[in-house]
């Protein structure tokens, strides 16, 4: 199983960083997400990549909330919603990768991790519902408004007009 895990990690930490947006936390989440799985292995039938990209999405959910309302406490003890604005200014002109992540980053995170998943880790439609224990169908739509508004963020920086 070990050997398993060594060989999937980098894919895994592909997948975490889609979903963190920052190496750091990218790294943490991977460390996290292989604590768990060796800690209690897949259950019988599952496979261990779809084990550990759920464990992943899982331990990020968790970490975001908690993150959100720690940092809506902080700023406001009244703990009502703060805006988070994104400092990254996008770059005119050709799309690159940090054009791209910041784009993604700008996508809600249902939309985000099966984009990951579909156009990074290149699971099928099938693979992704299993994984995310979701309906095929779910998959199709939420990928299908994830690439229509990742379409729209970049056209709208590379023409220089804010979303």
């Amino acid at each position: 199983m070990q050997e398993e895990i060594v060989k999937l990690a980098p894919a895994v930490r592909r997948f975490a960083y889609s979903l963190t947006g920052s190496t750091h936390d990218a790294d943490d989440l991977l460390q996290s997400t292989v604590e768990r799985v060796l800690r209690s292995p897949a259950p019988e039938g599952v496979e261990l990549a779809k084990w550990m990209f759920r464990i992943c999405r899982n331990l990020w959910v968790d970490e975001y909330r908690s993150r959100k309302v720690r940092l809506n406490a902080a700023a406001d003890p009244e703990l009502q919603e703060s805006q988070i604005v994104d400092g990254e200014r996008a770059i005119c002109g050709e799309i690159t990768i940090r054009q791209v992540d910041a784009a993604m980053r700008q996508l809600p995170d249902d939309q985000r991790s099966i984009l990951s998943l579909v156009a990074l880790e290149g699971l099928s439609y099938k693979e992704v519902a299993s994984t995310l224990d979701i309906p095929a169908g779910t998959v199709m739509s939420r990928l299908s408004r994830a690439r229509a508004a990742l379409s729209k963020i970049l056209n709208l920086n590379a023409t220089g007009v804010n979303a």
